[in-house]
């Protein structure tokens, strides 16, 4: 399988948010802007490995308790990209929100 190049792709523009001067989101119909997401694919791609790597060393220090072990994850984020630059994580109200999801299951040699 070729990798497509982000030349070779249409352009897809996303919605970006302005900050105020504290890092809040301003939302309004005349801070509205967007962005080629090409232009910003470093910033999506950092804020996934941080996100993914965060994830992984937590669950790394879950260790089998009493005969139960966690034995899938799933993690779920969003992200707004900031006008500027930078990445939030959001969920559609006002939070940053990380979902997590395990499945603990008991080991073989538990009682």
């Amino acid at each position: 399988m070729t990798e497509q190049r982000a030349t070779d792709l249409p352009l897809v523009r996303v919605e970006t948010v302005e900050l105020n001067g504290h890092g809040a989101r301003q939302i309004g119909a005349r801070t509205r802007q967007s962005a080629p997401l090409a232009d910003r694919q470093d910033e999506l791609r950092d804020a996934i490995r941080q996100a993914s790597t965060i994830a992984q060393d937590s669950l790394a220090q879950v260790p089998e308790r009493h005969g139960w072990a966690v034995t899938s994850a799933e993690v779920t984020f969003g992200i707004t990209l900031a006008a500027e630059a930078g990445v939030i994580l959001s969920k559609a109200s006002a939070e940053a929100s990380f979902e997590v999801t395990l499945t603990v299951e008991r080991t073989s040699g538990a009682p």
